[in-house]
């Protein structure tokens, strides 16, 4: 009779372990709600080209993005973005000049900061946001031909409808 309170006990105490791991690997989950300092109209120039970046607040488990590069007046480059919350994580998707989409996963995400990850893509395999008051940084990192490659944007967050270089309305 003890033997068998005793394993009684013993499995309700692994119950006990078992589901506060799980309640705790769900609280401890990023979510969009992590990501809400991202949002915004963010503006930079490098070169003679105006970088525009701009993220929605998360909802409906989405954030959606878009950046657009314009130089001399004429689009040089464009790229849809969205950040999803799926069950198990966060996943960034990428559709440079809206071909199909490339898709990273969350592996970090602080207060300012986040990274993520594809290692199977061939260029990059992370992406990485940070915020510094009203700047926001983005560099993109990755292996190309065995050497560490990165390219960085950085913009300052701004008015809806203001364009480098021009006063805002």
């Amino acid at each position: 009779m003890l033997k068998n309170r005793s394993a009684r006990v013993v499995g309700v105490l692994c119950v006990m372990v078992a589901t506060s791991q799980v309640n705790l690997r769900a609280a401890d989950r990023p979510s969009l709600k992590d990501l809400l300092w991202l949002a915004g109209y963010w503006v930079g120039s490098a070169g003679g080209t105006t970088m525009e970046e701009v993220w929605t607040e998360p909802a409906g488990g989405v954030m959606l993005g878009m950046h657009r590069d314009v130089k001399a007046g004429r689009l040089v480059f464009f790229e849809f973005l969205r950040i999803e919350q799926r069950a198990s994580s966060v996943v960034y998707i990428a559709s440079p000049r809206g071909t199909g989409a490339t898709e990273f996963t969350l592996v970090s995400a602080g207060s300012a900061e986040v990274v993520f990850e594809n290692p199977e893509h061939d260029f990059p395999q992370r992406i990485i946001y940070q915020r510094e008051g009203d700047l926001l940084i983005a560099r993109i990192e990755g292996e190309v031909s065995g050497e560490t490659k990165g390219q960085e944007w950085r913009w300052q967050l701004s008015p809806p409808g203001w364009v480098a270089g021009s006063t805002p309305e």
